[in-house]
């Protein structure tokens, strides 16, 4: 009884610690996240598998409470909510499909959990992923990198699961003394701004003159075509007149801007990321999947309120802005599977990861966001441009 008593707190211990190190928000933490499977598969019961679950993407997602209370600028109770709701998918979808028959099932079966948890409907609340970890182990290998840590975490969950850790052990540690920098495309660049809440509800001229001037600063030197990107929200809501205002900033010059804006109709929004130059601008992308929650609530429509941001869950996984395929991921989309998988299909020059995480404050989230978005540009091989408001 005592044995099995230690067993089940170390298995607790474990995964608290995968999932609170493994999201550090440090990229080459990422592998520990990988030991979930393994201490998914150790459990002797089902109600073990689901604390192992349940502790694991807790701690991944530690910060949830108080960003959600810095988002709504409210005590903690609502984050908590949110918090125990977000992790029942995860939780449930584990506990489910776990068994302690031994052989091929526990690999089978967790391959089916990390599919469900990679696409819609529950990969909206996909994050804390293992296989994010798969651009640290594999970096540049692709699609094969995808395969080979799938194999990882499947082998992680069988009776010769030290194989696994060996092997993972070997890649991680020449991965991370190459530490392969992301190519940085010269003429791309992204600009990070630290304006708070006030970016996207301050619609004054003066603000997008502020914003103008910062762009005019690191391409002064660029006579060619260049490209700046900024946050997500950094335009406010899009208006023809604003369209006007920055085209006449742009003109005479060979800068293109792709920056986030909201587009406002009848019932509902879509977030956006537009492409602004002299010639004019337009609308490239419509978020796949805007933050479930506080932007994201297709209960609304039921009520018969207006719509929150609609999800264009399949939409433009590639846009194409002076000649360049741009795989846009969109604050949340950094965080979660299929929006990088979906546009990775199409083969992209490069990734533009814009975001607005003033209210992650206090978190470790925007740090998570980042390291997720690298993962994953390392992963592929492509150029990442980041650019965030905090």
């Amino acid at each position: 009884m005592h044995h099995d008593h230690l067993r089940a707190s170390s298995l607790l211990l474990g995964s608290v610690a995968a999932g609170w190190l493994g999201w550090s928000g440090d990229l080459l933490s990422l592998p520990l996240a990988a030991s979930f499977p393994l201490l998914w598969s150790h459990a002797r019961t089902r109600a073990q598998a689901l604390t192992v679950s349940a502790a694991y993407f807790m701690s991944a997602s530690r910060g949830l409470p108080q960003g959600v209370a810095n988002y709504y600028a409210s005590d903690i109770w609502p984050g908590l909510l949110l918090w125990l709701i977000a992790s029942t998918g995860f939780v449930l979808v584990h506990t489910a499909l776990w068994t302690d028959r031994p052989g091929w099932r526990k690999p089978l079966r967790f391959l089916i959990a990390c599919v469900i948890m990679a696409v819609p409907p529950l990969g909206i609340l996909g994050w804390a992923h293992p296989i994010t970890a798969a651009g640290v182990l594999f970096p540049a290998w692709g699609w094969w990198g995808l395969l080979a840590m799938t194999l990882i975490l499947l082998l992680m969950t069988m009776r010769n699961w030290l194989i696994a850790v060996i092997v993972s052990a070997g890649f991680w540690l020449s991965s991370s003394a190459i530490a392969t920098e992301i190519a940085q495309p010269a003429l791309w660049h992204g600009i990070d701004l630290k304006m708070g809440v006030s970016l996207g509800r301050d619609q004054s001229l003066e603000r997008h003159g502020a914003l103008m001037a910062i762009i005019r600063l690191p391409v002064s030197h660029h006579a060619s075509r260049t490209g700046v990107v900024l946050p997500e929200s950094a335009l406010g809501f899009w208006t023809p007149a604003i369209a006007r205002l920055w085209q006449r900033e742009l003109s005479g010059t060979a800068i293109t801007v792709i920056a986030g804006t909201v587009v406002v109709d009848a019932d509902g929004y879509d977030n956006v990321l537009v492409s602004l130059n002299a010639s004019g601008s337009a609308i490239v992308y419509r978020q796949r999947m805007p933050v479930p929650g506080s932007m994201w609530q297709p209960w609304l429509k039921v009520l018969g309120d207006r719509g929150g941001a609609r999800a264009h869950f399949f939409a433009n996984p590639v846009v194409h802005v002076d000649h360049t395929r741009i795989a846009p991921l969109m604050c949340y989309e950094q965080l979660i599977v299929w929006p990088v998988i979906h546009s990775m299909l199409h083969d992209p020059d490069l990734i533009v990861a814009p975001a607005n995480v003033w209210w992650t404050r206090g978190t470790s989230i925007m740090n998570i966001q980042r390291a997720s978005a690298t993962a994953w540009a390392r992963l592929f091989g492509k150029p990442l441009i980041t650019a965030f408001n905090q």
